[in-house]
């Protein structure tokens, strides 16, 4: 084991003890044995998702579990009857949240099939033009509109590929337009009620919550636009901010002149990530050493990628279930290579192989117009976390040959151990593969493809209109009519699917079954804490510390600790576990507790200061930013976000 997983092993079994002593001994203050459970469980689950034990939809469904367990279990945990019927366990699968964000997913991946965003793009370059205080404003509040209509992951990876074109035609770096992109996109979801997955939740919860309050505390749930005052303010705060300050708090990276100049792909990756390769052919003589060698021998040792192999006249490899590690090479082969220049000779000089002048055998297959490099990133959610690209096979299975990896700042090449490299979020893979190939991999939810300028046919401009009709039928029902937001939603999520829009294998792939198996999961940890009496008690706790003080610093307690809260785990977690306490916390201080439940849900989108949120994770790998790029930019935003939400919400409230 690896000094670095000892201290990781070391750290979990520390937090663990702790954790556990913290359980005892609220265990013996609680009023209840119900309420010691439910604690016990709360506790559990702050620490599966702080120190990702498992993946949060693992530990989310491992909790749903643990809660209808404990019907069975009463007698030994000395209760009366389980913590959660387990009639209404499973309810949160059908929940208004669930049923909304799936639509909202399967919505945005309509709008992105009819290419919409390339013509967004294309307004952007043109209206803001090469100058970056035009340019940051113009995406950001794109992003930002986008984002208050679904989800803001899905706004920043529609959104990511634009900014890649617009940063290779600017020659603005894409460090200077990510972060504001990726931190308007988590600001945009505070826009309207259905923008991010806390909001479209606390509807759900605060019906949840009236089950166990009195008659005079019953809540009223929120509209479509209750928020937009202040998620506005939020977003033009964010952008000004940027504007003002970006210029101090952005990192400064070279510029991609080489993209930006129309230059060959090749030199802007030579420019951008330091890769001084070229694309070579050889032939390997009957009297090579290199004859009987599987390709897995030489690439690694003699830091060269083959993209291509001519094995006898009718037998090329290229592209999926084309090459692979296993693949031996024959007397007579020709192997397209991609390498630097001196790696190449070194290769060529051991084996005693023939260097042709230019490509002869691959001149068409490997032509710029057929294939080339590309950048994709590995996005939050991928099933490619975790595993390295020698464990997936990427080359055979994908038609991808990684030749570099960049992550935290640093760029990887071949030679380096890349291919054993677990895979993690905001990976930015440089990788040669036919154009074919990457068109496919845009289909493929385990990537983000960021290089959109290649000859690659269009998804379906020609449904644009359709997209809109029925995007703009979802929104009318929403406001202007009495059904339930995910009745609205679907309405116009089944529209784009049966005027052919989206295909239903393309919807049900659109779907982060990881976001709604985590939701509906944690719907009943969120009805245990009510029912239980859990949130008035830690409620009454909170108030014995600041009930005597001013509402509105309540308020800010209770928005700080959500904002804590999310940083280390999901929002939606944070979300469920701090409504039922805020509303307790409210009815306590005097204060309305649908205004209490309200500041939770938004201050849960205040995650800028480390990359923990889904956002900040996927565009840490292609703009290159660090740890303490977020920290720098982050701390900020996250205080902004603090004062201009509550001066918001008590100027509104």
């Amino acid at each position: 084991m690896s000094d670095e997983n000892k201290n990781s092993v070391t750290k979990r079994g520390v937090a663990a003890a702790l954790f556990a002593l913290f359980g005892v001994y609220l265990a013996s203050i609680v009023p209840t044995i119900e309420v010691a459970w439910v604690t016990a469980i709360l506790l559990l689950t702050i620490y599966l998702f702080a120190f990702e034990i498992v993946s949060v939809d693992v530990a989310a469904v491992s909790i749903m579990v643990l809660l209808g367990l404990t019907s069975l279990l009463a007698p030994l945990l000395g209760l009366e009857q389980g913590l959660v019927d387990n009639q209404h366990l499973f309810d949160g699968f059908s929940s208004n949240a669930v049923m909304s964000i799936i639509a909202v997913m399967i919505i945005g991946a309509g709008l992105d099939k009819t290419g919409l965003m390339t013509r967004v793009a294309s307004f952007i370059l043109k209206v803001g033009g090469t100058t970056e205080a035009r340019i940051i404003p113009i995406i950001s509040s794109t992003v930002a509109f986008i984002s208050s209509f679904m989800q803001n992951v899905g706004a920043a990876a529609l959104f990511l590929p634009v900014v890649s074109r617009i940063s290779a035609r600017s020659g603005l770096p894409m460090s200077r337009l990510l972060m504001p992109m990726g931190f308007c996109a988590i600001l945009g979801g505070t826009v309207t009620m259905v923008g991010s997955s806390p909001l479209i939740l606390l509807n759900d919860l605060i019906l949840t919550s009236n089950q166990g309050l009195p008659q005079a505390h019953q809540m009223e749930a929120w509209s479509l636009f209750s928020v937009t005052p202040i998620g506005l303010a939020l977003v033009i705060a964010g952008i000004l901010y940027f504007v003002v300050a970006g210029r101090f708090v952005l990192p400064a990276t070279a510029v991609k002149e080489d993209a930006a100049t129309g230059a060959s792909a090749m030199n802007y990756f030579q420019g951008t990530y330091g890769l001084d390769y070229a694309l070579f052919e050889v032939r390997v003589p009957a009297e090579s050493e290199l004859v009987g060698h599987m390709l897995d021998d030489v690439e690694h040792a003699w830091k060269i990628r083959v993209i291509a192999a001519q094995r006898g006249a009718d037998d090329m490899r290229i592209g999926p279930g084309g090459l692979a590690r296993d693949v031996g090479i024959e007397a007579g082969s020709i192997l397209g290579i991609l390498a630097s220049p001196e790696n190449l000779k070194a290769f060529v000089d051991k084996f005693g192989l023939e260097l042709r002048p230019d490509l002869e055998t691959f001149a068409e297959a490997l032509s710029a117009s057929r294939a080339g490099i590309a950048e994709v990133v590995i996005p939050p959610g991928s099933s490619l976390i975790g595993k390295s690209a020698r464990d997936v096979w990427m080359r055979k299975t994908y038609g991808i040959a990684m030749v570099a990896l960049h992550r935290g700042g640093k760029t990887l090449r071949e030679g380096e151990g890349i291919r054993d490299l677990p895979l993690q979020a905001g990976d930015t893979l440089v990788v040669h593969t036919t154009w074919d190939a990457l068109a496919r991999l845009e289909k493929n939810r385990d990537f983000v493809v960021v290089t959109t300028e290649y000859p690659h046919e269009e998804t379906r401009p020609h449904k644009v209109g359709a997209a809109l009709f029925f995007f703009g039928i979802a929104l009318a029902l929403v406001l202007f009519s009495d059904l339930r937001l995910s009745v609205a939603l679907l309405t116009g999520a089944l529209g784009m699917i049966l005027s052919g829009v989206i295909k239903i294998d393309e919807a049900y792939r659109a779907v982060s079954w990881k976001t709604v198996f985590l939701l509906a999961s944690l719907i009943p940890l969120g009805l245990a804490v009510e029912t239980s009496g859990t949130a008035k008690w830690i409620a009454e706790q909170t108030l014995s510390v600041v009930g005597e003080m001013p509402l509105w610093v309540i308020q800010a307690a209770v928005a700080l600790l959500a904002t804590f809260f999310t940083l280390v785990m999901s929002n939606v977690g944070a979300t469920v576990l701090l409504v039922p306490l805020a509303v307790n916390i409210a009815i306590g201080a005097g204060g309305d507790p649908a205004v209490f439940a309200l500041t939770v849900a938004i201050a849960t989108s205040n995650s800028f200061l480390i990359p923990t949120h889904q956002v900040n994770a996927l565009i840490m790998g292609p703009a290159g930013y660090s740890v303490s790029d977020f920290m720098k930019a982050g701390g900020i935003m996250t205080v902004l976000f603090l004062v201009v939400m509550l001066l918001m919400m008590n100027l509104i409230f």
